[in-house]
């Protein structure tokens, strides 16, 4: 049903009409309800179809525009076929053109119509003609706000786009050539695209990046063929169509098709990362890797003689350098692939090769850094990060070759920590001869970039002129010079690691002999000190016939029994050392109450240790709740290592307490001992080698009792540790032992 003025705003609907009149009406009832605005939209097909109507069309647009302000605006393709009927449409409204438009709509403030054509095939009796082909237009109409919305916001992105009609008119009618540059994102429009280019050509030109052979033939090659025919039979007035393309021995058949059928063919090695065709006229290019199953998606297209000249420069200087398909092919039947040795003159380019071969090594990078800088730069332009992920993912042995820096050595360290082998790492001398970075990968390609600036911040300032290699000869040349600088800096780092050992040896060797005279000394003063008065009291006990006073014959006794008790316990000392450095100490092993232990301890060490002149109290903290611990050990060697840690406190400490402590750690699975005394704390020469053997800075002690503890906690599986008390005043020492049900024996 057409649509009256009337009707307008009733319902919104959307209704499909299927006869032309209806169509016709509704579309004049759209044109004379419009208010503010019109907006048409019209294919050149469609464009045919209303020329019979204009005149009624024209009347209401005239009628709309006269008595009220109203906009009227048509976008369409404007043609030599059609150039007198937009002529005329452009005096009563606004036109403007849009090459390749497809489809029919129309629009005013409130309605929209869209008119579609389709084909119906019917069969025929008739035994020449067995189909008809007839168009039935249909339309869909609508008044619905959000339809309307959106096909008006679809129509002002085409017009947006599209050419003021005066401009194309006056082109066509002076003879005036439109250039233009343009995506094409269809299938179907870039093949259309490629045929049209190649059929309007007098001279071709086809740049192809590997594997574009079978591409070509595929989908285009009937096409190039009839059309080199077709200007053969026109006295030659096509100039010729030549190929540069990469050719494999699988490509050679395809080859010798194209030059059967009039194409020149050239062979490179390296091509642009472009496909493209250049003719008289314009250009075509694409980046999609060329698949002759599939067509390209993409296809950029320009007729701007700039642009033209340009591919043309370029095909010129590929095809000066390219190999002819006969001597390819000799090459290819000989067994020798022929190799490519290509001098770059654009660091841009050589960043593209020295990246692309990084990414194709297979089993070994090879690289020499010759200054700091070279690194410096390279790394920061993602070198060194594309190897870390050759090692990691393609499993790649990198080597690298760089002076020694204070700038990388951080760098160096990390890679030497993530990748230990995969990724190795020696220093060159910065006085090395050559000033170039060196790549060889695999043993098959070489890049050799030559450094022109080093001061200079970027790869692409600081290189100059570089030189790509498949050669095998090049190639092992620089692999061999490789391996002789790396064998160098191996014998280097040999050297320097002997006589660091060497150093590190006569450092050991002259604190071991002034250890040992310390020793020797100490030990010489422990021995006297209980020896001489043992004799004395001999000789006085000699000397006297009657001792009346008894009390003095026990004080005597008692001062021998503490003196050779210190010569039994130096005696100790010096063979457990020798069991630990023979490695034949033994522990006999039970469960002991830890508590108890601790508490006998400190009781015997207040009677034994404490006397007259320093009487320090020895406080027992034990675990809290009053717990008992238990903890798997031999009793008398953790008793002998609280005896020691006492002992020592006791000697430093002239005035305050000494606590000693129970407690566990925050994991619950061990018992910690401390001792903290008030003393003098812990001298900062000897904390470095607090537990060593003879660490002591006086004659009260052979600076022994450290070292056994050390080896006695160990050897149960707990630590022991020592730090200055955080006030200033003393020391505490403390050693943790497993819990019982923790413990595992030690053999």
């Amino acid at each position: 049903m057409p649509v009256s003025r009337e009707n307008v705003n009733d319902i919104e609907r959307i209704t499909v009409l299927r006869h032309p009149e209806d169509i016709i009406k509704t579309y004049l009832s759209i044109l004379n309800n419009i208010k503010g605005k019109w907006s048409h939209f019209a294919d050149t097909t469609s464009l045919s179809q209303l020329p019979f109507m204009f005149d009624k069309i024209r009347e209401i647009m005239l009628c709309a525009k006269g008595s009220r302000e109203t906009r009227l605006r048509f976008i369409t393709e404007i043609t030599k076929d059609n150039l007198e009927f937009c002529k005329q449409v452009a005096e009563t409204v606004e036109v403007r053109h849009l090459e390749g438009v497809k489809g029919n709509f129309a629009i005013n403030d409130c309605e929209y119509i869209s008119v579609l054509t389709t084909e119906n095939q019917s069969e025929s009796e008739s035994p020449v003609v067995t189909k008809t082909t007839t168009t039935t237009p249909c339309a869909v109409y609508s008044n619905v706000k959000e339809d309307i919305q959106q096909h008006q916001h679809i129509f002002e992105i085409l017009w947006n786009k599209a050419i003021p009609a005066k401009q194309i008119i006056k082109e066509m009618e002076e003879g005036c050539i439109r250039y233009q540059t343009k995506i094409i994102e269809d299938s179907q429009e870039v093949s259309k695209a490629l045929y049209r280019l190649f059929a309007n050509s007098e001279e071709l030109d086809i740049c192809l990046t590997a594997g574009g052979m079978q591409y070509s033939y595929d989908h285009f090659f009937e096409v190039i063929k009839k059309l080199w025919q077709k200007h053969q039979q026109e006295d030659g007035k096509h100039t010729g169509i030549r190929y540069v393309t990469s050719i494999s021995k699988d490509e050679v058949g395809l080859a010798r098709k194209f030059m059967d059928a009039g194409i020149r063919i050239r062979h490179v090695k390296s091509l642009p990362p472009m496909s493209f065709v250049v003719s008289d006229r314009e250009i075509a290019a694409t980046i999609e890797k060329m698949e002759s199953v599939k067509m390209v998606q993409s296809l950029l297209l320009s007729s701007e003689p700039a642009y033209a000249n340009h591919f043309k420069t370029i095909f010129k200087e590929i095809w000066k350098n390219g190999i002819d398909l006969d001597e390819r092919i000799n090459d290819i039947k000989a067994g020798a692939d022929l190799s490519d040795i290509e001098v770059i003159h654009r660091s841009p380019r050589a960043r593209v090769i020295y990246f692309d071969l990084v990414k194709s090594a297979e089993k070994q990078v090879l690289l020499l850094f010759p200054t700091t800088g070279a690194f410096i730069r390279q790394q920061r332009m993602g070198v060194v990060r594309l190897c870390e992920e050759r090692a990691k993912q393609g499993h790649v042995h990198v080597r690298i070759l760089m002076p020694a820096d204070k700038l990388t050595e951080h760098a160096v360290q990390t890679l030497r920590q993530d990748y230990p082998y995969h990724i190795s790492i020696r220093y060159i001398e910065k006085a090395i001869d050559t000033k170039a970075t060196i790549l060889v990968v695999d043993n098959r390609f070489s890049l050799v970039m030559e450094l022109k600036d080093d001061s200079k911040q970027t790869f692409d300032e600081a290189i100059g002129l570089s030189t790509y290699s498949n050669s095998k000869a090049g190639v092992l040349s620089y692999a061999a010079i490789f391996e002789k600088l790396w064998q160098q800096s191996e014998l280097y780092d040999k050297v320097k690691e002997t006589n660091r050992l060497l150093e590190s040896a006569n450092a050991r060797l002259e604190l071991h002999q002034k250890m040992q005279q310390e020793f020797v000394n100490v030990a010489a003063h422990e021995l006297r000190t209980p020896i001489q008065p043992i004799l004395g009291m001999i000789g006085v006990i000699r000397s006297r016939k009657e001792l009346t006073n008894k009390g003095e014959l026990n004080s005597y006794l008692a001062l021998i029994d503490r003196n050779a008790q210190r010569l039994k316990r130096l005696a100790e000392n010096l063979l457990d050392v020798a069991r630990i450095e023979s490695q034949s100490l033994v522990l006999y092993k039970e469960q002991i109450n830890l508590n108890r232990t601790v508490s006998d301890t400190i009781q015997n060490d207040a009677r034994d240790h404490i006397n007259s002149s320093n009487r320090v109290p020895i406080i027992f903290q034990p675990f809290e709740n009053g717990e008992i611990i238990y903890v798997e050990a031999e009793k008398e060697r953790v008793i002998q290592v609280i005896e020691n840690l006492i002992s020592n406190s006791i000697k430093v400490t002239k005035d305050g307490t000494i606590v000693v402590s129970l407690h566990k750690s925050t994991d619950g699975k061990q018992a910690i001992v401390s001792i903290k005394d008030t003393g003098a704390g812990i001298d900062k020469e000897i904390f470095p080698r607090l537990f060593g053997k003879f660490a002591t800075n006086s004659f009260q002690g052979t600076g022994l009792g450290l070292f056994i503890s050390k080896n006695i906690i160990e050897g149960h599986g707990g630590k022991i540790w020592a730090q200055n008390n955080s006030d200033g005043i003393g020391a505490t020492f403390a050693f943790s032992l497993p819990l019982a049900n923790m413990i595992t024996t030690i053999r």
